[in-house]
This record gives C-alpha cells, structure tokens and sequence, in this order.
C-alpha cells in the first residue's frame, strides 16, 4: 500500500510541477518540443510505476459492500462522464491553441462547466470509490480526483495570465463547479450536442464492456446482462 501511495503521489505531484511552476523555466532551457519530452516521460514513467504498484498491491477488505443501488448509480455516472468527456473535445477553449478569437457562449457541457474533461476524470474516480471500495483502488481513484479537479482550477489560474481578455470574459459565462452558472443565470442549459450524446453512449458501453475482458467484473448494464 505504501508503493501505491508513492507512486500516486509521484504521478499527481510532478503532473502539477511540470505544468505550472517548472514549466516555464524549464521550457526556457529546453525549448517547447524538449519540455513536451521531458513532460511525456515523466508522466509515462509515473503512471507505469503506479500501474506495477497497483497490480502488486495485495487486496485488502473493501470499506463496503456494493449492491444494486451503488452499481446502479456508478453506471448512472459513468455515462454521465463520458458525455461530459466527449462534449469537451469539440469547441473547447482550454485545450491548446483552442481560446483564439470572440468568446463563444456556454452551449452543451460548457453551459454546465467549463471544465467538463476534467469533471468527466474526477465522476470516474468517484463511481470506481463507491463499486470498489478497496484501499488501493481507493488511492489510486483520489490521486485521479485530485488530478482533475485541482488541475482544473490551476488551469484557471493559468489561462488567465496567458490569455486574460478571453479566459476572464469565458469565466464570466461559466462556472468551475457544475451546474453553478446555470443556476446564478450566467448560462442557460439547452441540452447537450449530438456528439456529446452519441459520442458519449458508445464510449460508456464500450468502456464498460471492457471491464468483462480487462478485469473479469461486469460493469454498467451489463452487470445485469449475463
């Protein structure tokens, strides 16, 4: 437990360094393809390290039983992810070079959050807590929370230095938790996009079919479909 909490740890913590505070000297020295490198390696090289710790972790008693109604909601939430996850690929101001140009309004995922990838992340941390809650599987799914939702709110800080004509007039539009400009009348939901939706389905039943496979559990529906 101790190597899954190192390297847990080692995967969020020089995720967060290599993003903010050591990037730009470090993109001063290396240049922007040599940072990108170096970002690549360290990010492969944790994740492998925290993938061997996992695996090599003996299980230990779930916190919990998971029944009916924890597996029913965890599906639930994982299609609601994977339509935030797929919703955020298209029109999305925080990927790179994406923010050029007039502010768009918050239409689909983006009327909900302006973070949907990375509430997409932390809904699938939450729904692997609450169908599996082993102590490993339990650190290894906080590390992904704290990756996504922390990372978000650095990514605030940092597109606002970068681009703060654009990103101060898209946060005025948008909130960082769900649902909040919605409900202060900064954004009207309108239903999400055809992609989002159907983009969303396929990747939820193919993910949770995958599980059969990978692991030998059944999750999503077909935890009910033999």
């Amino acid at each position: 437990m101790g190597n899954v909490l190192a390297a847990a740890a080692a995967f969020v913590g020089t995720h967060f360094l290599l993003s903010h505070p050591l990037r730009a000297p470090l993109v001063a020295r290396l240049g922007e393809r040599g940072f990108l490198a170096l970002y690549s390696l360290v990010a492969f090289a944790t994740l492998i390290w925290l993938i061997i710790a996992y695996r090599a972790a003996p299980p230990g008693a779930p916190l919990w039983i998971a029944g009916d109604l924890s597996w029913a909601i965890a599906t639930a939430v994982m299609l609601i992810a994977s339509i935030l996850l797929m919703g955020s690929l298209i029109r999305n101001p925080a990927l790179p070079q994406a923010a050029t140009g007039e502010v768009p309004a918050a239409r689909g995922v983006f009327a909900v959050t302006r973070h949907p990838m990375m509430w997409a992340f932390a809904l699938w941390g939450a729904a692997h807590i609450l169908v599996y809650p082993e102590p490993s599987n339990i650190i290894v799914a906080i590390a992904i929370i704290i990756l996504a939702l922390v990372g978000a709110a650095f990514q605030d800080r940092k597109k606002a230095t970068l681009q703060p004509d654009f990103w101060r007039v898209w946060q005025e539009r948008t909130s960082y938790w769900p649902f909040a400009a919605i409900a202060a009348g900064r954004a009207r939901f309108g239903g999400f996009g055809m992609h989002a939706l159907a983009g969303g389905l396929v990747v939820w039943l193919v993910a949770t079919w995958a599980h059969i496979p990978l692991t030998g559990w059944r999750a999503g529906i077909w935890y009910w479909i033999g």
